[in-house]
């Protein structure tokens, strides 16, 4: 593998990761791009661009892509309310649903509904 789809890897990776101790609780903050680039020992704008150049979308555009389908994941078990869902994202139930709803087309009742 290249030096670029390493660093891709690395920063997905990286992602997954946090995402999963936010949603276990661990933590409840998200990681900047500055942040990632940091354990990655890169400088973020070398960063940011390689993701760029490797996926043609910039790294927010993949934090919100992992985020959305970490939510839909989520929104699968029923037995989980909206709001908790929200909140295990480190999201207000309102901003969730605007989030949600800007990234998908649906909010997350219809997505669920859908299911």
């Amino acid at each position: 593998m290249k030096r670029p789809e390493t660093i891709t890897a690395d920063f997905i990776k990286i992602l997954d990761n946090h995402l999963d101790k936010i949603v276990s609780g661990e933590t409840d903050t998200y990681l900047e791009i500055g942040d990632m680039a940091a354990l990655l020992h890169i400088h973020p704008t070398h960063l940011s661009n390689t993701i760029k150049a490797t996926t043609g979308k910039s790294p927010c555009d993949i934090c919100n892509d992992k985020t959305i389908e970490r939510a839909q994941k989520l929104l699968q078990d029923r037995s989980l309310t909206i709001a908790s869902i929200a909140m295990l994202l480190t999201y207000e139930p309102t901003n969730f649903t605007k989030y949600f709803k800007k990234h998908t087309g649906q909010t997350p009742l219809q997505y669920r509904n859908s299911l």
